[in-house]
């Protein structure tokens, strides 16, 4: 009853390494001139990604994903907009807090970079009323659980209600993690009733 979906691709490795070659490239170009991230530091781009030459192929691989994901709900309206699309890199020992994405329908995260150690999202139970009686468990199930932790690799496409809850583990592996996240509405709402909320 009443199911929270996260959807999944695994981007095929020709396609993969040379969508992480261009978006690399572009996310160096952005960044040259800062200094280096510092442990437990992050950064985040603009929020126009997906305007770029450099993310051609993989908006094509969200709107691919997307389609499919409206048709699995029987959404009547097809005609939908990517609102943000933005990079996270994460230095060693940076992590990401609890957040939704509000005023979107859908968001997404790709994974350019990951590792051991940085190589997980965590999604939380969004029905807040569950909390108010939580008496010990035996056992984790999916029943009983308050947090599903979905473990990612470079390539992984990840849809979800926009709705839904997530955040990110303390990087602890060696090296940065890099991902690109996005936010999918109705163009008829994004234009017209409000703006996405950041």
């Amino acid at each position: 009853m009443f199911p929270s979906l996260v959807w999944r691709t695994e981007v095929e490795s020709g396609l993969r390494d040379a969508m992480g070659a261009g978006i690399l490239a572009a996310l160096a170009d952005m960044r040259q001139g800062a200094p280096p991230l510092k442990a437990g530091q992050g950064w985040q781009s603009v929020q126009d990604l997906h305007q770029h030459e450099a993310m051609r192929e993989l908006v094509a691989c969200i709107d691919h994903c997307a389609a499919g994901v409206l048709r699995f709900l029987c959404i009547g309206s097809t005609d939908y907009e990517i609102t943000g699309c933005w990079a996270t890199v994460l230095a060693p020992g940076a992590s990401h807090k609890l957040h939704s994405h509000p005023n979107n329908f859908l968001s997404g995260v790709y994974y350019v970079r990951t590792g051991e150690g940085a190589d997980t999202i965590n999604f939380h139970d969004p029905r807040k009323q569950a909390s108010v009686i939580k008496p010990p468990v035996t056992e984790l199930t999916a029943q009983n659980t308050d947090q599903v932790v979905v473990r990612v690799r470079d390539g992984t496409l990840l849809l979800f209600p926009s709705y839904l809850e997530h955040s990110v583990d303390a990087n602890s592996s060696a090296g940065e993690r890099i991902s690109i996240s996005f936010n999918l509405m109705f163009s008829s709402f994004a234009q017209q009733l409000s703006k996405p909320l950041w």
